[in-house]
């Protein structure tokens, strides 16, 4: 079966505050590499919204029948993913088990839904190690950051 490896980051400079996400994609010899910066986010939304830019890229893959592994060092991510927690969200009304309302809805909302189109598997790497991608993604998110750090300091 046809495996393509996803390697995702976020970054935010304050939190809130400027912020970026990275994804990479690896589909056999091709790289693909997708990228945006914001002036005012949180690290999460930049965590999560790099796996849901890079799913939104492979629909047509996993709508085919694609694996798609994907690979993050965020733990608030991973867990919601693999520990059961996004269920229990949905089940609970969107409601964390604090019964307060879940941070970030709008973009869980999307992953619920892009999740649901194929055989997606999530790994947890740890960030600023010898993972060459995650590297590489954090490296990316972290200047877009700067750039939006910049600009914003141009335009307060």
């Amino acid at each position: 079966m046809r495996t393509i490896r996803v390697y995702t980051d976020g970054s935010c400079s304050g939190n809130p505050g400027p912020g970026a996400f990275c994804a990479i994609i690896l589909d056999g010899e091709q790289e693909k590499t997708l990228s945006d910066a914001f002036l005012d986010t949180t690290n999460n939304r930049m965590e999560l919204l790099s796996m849901i830019v890079a799913l939104r890229e492979l629909k047509d893959n996993l709508k085919s029948g694609v694996k798609v592994d994907i690979y993050s060092d965020s733990a608030y991510v991973i867990n919601a993913l693999t520990q059961g927690w996004l269920a229990s969200w949905q089940k609970n009304g969107w409601r964390s088990a604090g019964k307060t309302p879940v941070k970030n809805q709008d973009l869980w909302l999307e992953m619920a839904e892009l999740i649901k189109l194929g055989n997606i598997s999530f790994f947890k790497v740890k960030g600023h190690a010898d993972d060459e991608y995650n590297n590489r993604c954090d490296q990316i998110a972290q200047n877009l950051t700067q750039q939006m750090v910049q600009e914003k300091a141009k335009n307060p």
